[in-house]
């Protein structure tokens, strides 16, 4: 009867870890071929984040048109004399907002509000940090390394991620000051 419990158990725990695990597996898979963008993922599951900003607005890509082509020879093309009837209206252009670098940052623009995005590695794990030109601050992810267990504190104007083992600890502390993001990385115990 012992056995019988272990197998019941076991198979349990399967169960469980496959279904948690399903989104972290499925989230880059090989054969999508490239990683989601960072504003479509959903937010993560280790670490539980809370905040008052709407979420960021979707964007399409605009329609595009190509002009008829007839072949003259195997290899040209060359454009058609048939003109199109009626009035034609030229979708507005959505353009993804300007990526750029400053001290480190990934940064873009959109509606003049800066995002600035960084990833930070310490011994005891990576965090990425999200902050806005408005001041807010956001954990976008924290996976702490082997033998680690992360913690989030602090509100959406000041964070601090710790990666905790036992007397010892890693810290990022991140807050937006004077005009800029600020984030100090400290070490506390052995």
């Amino acid at each position: 009867m012992p056995i019988a419990g272990w197998c019941l158990a076991t198979a349990t725990s399967i169960v469980l870890g496959s279904v948690a695990l399903s989104p972290v597996l499925t989230a880059a898979r090989a054969d999508n071929g490239a990683l989601p963008d960072i504003d479509q993922l959903p937010a993560p599951a280790a670490v539980s984040e809370t905040s008052d900003a709407p979420p960021p607005a979707e964007t399409t890509a605009p329609a595009r048109t190509t002009r008829p082509t007839t072949s003259a020879k195997p290899g040209r093309t060359r454009p058609s004399s048939a003109r199109p009837t009626g009035a034609t209206t030229t979708p507005a252009a959505t353009t993804k907002p300007a990526t750029t670098t400053e001290d480190g940052w990934t940064v873009t623009t959109s509606d003049g509000v800066k995002t600035y995005v960084r990833s930070f590695t310490t011994e005891g794990g990576t965090a990425v940090v999200k902050m806005t030109s408005e001041g807010i601050v956001s954990l976008v992810t924290a996976t702490p390394a082997d033998g680690y267990r992360v913690e989030k504190t602090g509100s959406d104007v000041n964070l601090a991620v710790y990666f905790n083992e036992t007397n010892h600890s890693f810290i990022i502390h991140a807050q937006w000051f004077n005009g800029a993001p600020f984030v100090e990385v400290s070490e506390v115990g052995e």
